[in-house]
């Protein structure tokens, strides 16, 4: 009798007992590897640790210290704005993707360089305006794809040219930097704020309440459920009586009022309405997209969290600010390339890996 009841506690104790080290080592890493959220914060901590280091060391060309990764928070807004544009086009499945971003955001950014700077309108009334724009160009996307049957990679690589072509056209390629343009500067002015570096005004004024709208439509809408139900199995959507025209159609419109609000804010930041804003160099659409995939949205739709584009945006930005103080002269611009491309292949690879083991990305 003895030997019995002690049988039970001994297996009591037994579960009590902590894991081995290597245990609970290994079970860190598969959480870390399996959460894309957890992956990409160690991964941010492991860049500025490591550019912090190089720079304490004299290896940079200038300290990477906390004002500097302030100052490159401004490219954060749009890259981060655009990888969200990105982020509910492709969750919303059938190959979904939008090539025209940075032409929408030169065309939208030319119809508020047109308002302010030549027509003399308030900036408020402007601005809510060519947010709209940006969404009509978007609803054309959404028209040629979820309605007409387009592949999205063809429409929007046609909406491109297109919308690029009328911003190119719309005041003959000049820029337009009136007096009234070159004010709006001031809406991008460094916050000074107490205890913390000087922030970009952009990030409390545009890119905070963007994000917040973006996630409360996606984690606490119904529509948010439909974008992931369709992307997930549109035909399965279409049995359980959803609308998965209106839904990816939607979605495209989503992406071009954020575009457009990144068109606002590009006018802002370099005090003109640029013809070329969102196309010049290598364009805005193929940094979002990356930002879209590493930050864990799956390719093939229904899967993806906004706070994991948020944080490979801000994973990028400082990425690439450590590489610009690494080389001099223009040197880094052409390793930001190189690095942009390495962490795009690494991501997908993240994701086939994600998708094998756990059947989705959370």
């Amino acid at each position: 009798m003895t030997t019995r009841t002690a049988e039970p506690e001994q297996l009591k104790d037994d579960k009590t007992k902590p894991a081995p080290t290597g245990a609970r080592i290994a079970s860190a890493l598969r959480f870390v590897l399996s959460e894309r959220v957890a992956l990409l914060s160690v991964l941010l901590v492991i860049v500025v640790v490591w550019f912090w280091y190089l720079g304490r060391n004299d290896y940079l060309v200038a300290p990477y210290d906390a004002d500097y990764l302030a100052s490159a928070l401004e490219t954060m807004v749009p890259l981060c704005l655009l990888g969200l544009a990105e982020f509910i086009v492709i969750v919303s499945g059938r190959g979904g993707i939008d090539l025209s971003v940075g032409s929408i955001v030169s065309l939208s950014g030319m119809a508020f360089g047109f308002m302010v700077g030549q027509w003399g309108w308030p900036v408020l009334p402007a601005l809510a305006l060519t947010v709209l724009v940006g969404g009509v160009l978007g609803a054309a996307n959404g028209l040629l794809i979820a309605y007409l049957g387009f592949p999205a990679l063809i429409a929007t690589l046609a909406t491109y040219y297109a919308y690029g072509s009328l911003a190119l056209v719309s005041n003959d390629r000049a820029p337009i930097s009136t007096k009234p343009i070159q004010d709006l500067h001031s809406l991008t002015r460094p916050l000074d704020l107490p205890a913390v570096p000087d922030l970009p005004a952009q990030m409390l004024t545009f890119l905070v309440p963007c994000v917040l709208v973006v996630w409360l439509v996606i984690n606490r809408s119904t529509y948010g459920r439909k974008l992931y139900a369709i992307g997930t199995n549109d035909v399965a959507a279409r049995f359980a009586n959803l609308n998965v025209r209106q839904t990816r159609f939607r979605a495209y419109v989503a992406s071009g009022l954020l575009s457009g609000v990144v068109a606002v804010v590009t006018v802002a930041q370099f005090a003109s309405a640029r013809p070329d804003a969102g196309s010049v160099g290598n364009g805005m659409a193929l940094p979002a997209i990356t930002i879209a995939v590493l930050g864990g949205v799956a390719i093939t739709g229904g899967l993806g969290r906004v706070a994991g584009v948020v944080i490979a945006a801000l994973l990028i930005v400082w990425l690439n600010a450590g590489i610009l103080l690494a080389f001099e002269g223009s040197d880094g611009s052409q390793f930001q390339l190189l690095a942009l491309g390495a962490v795009l292949v690494l991501s997908a690879l993240l994701n086939a890996i994600t998708l094998r083991r756990r059947g989705g990305v959370r």
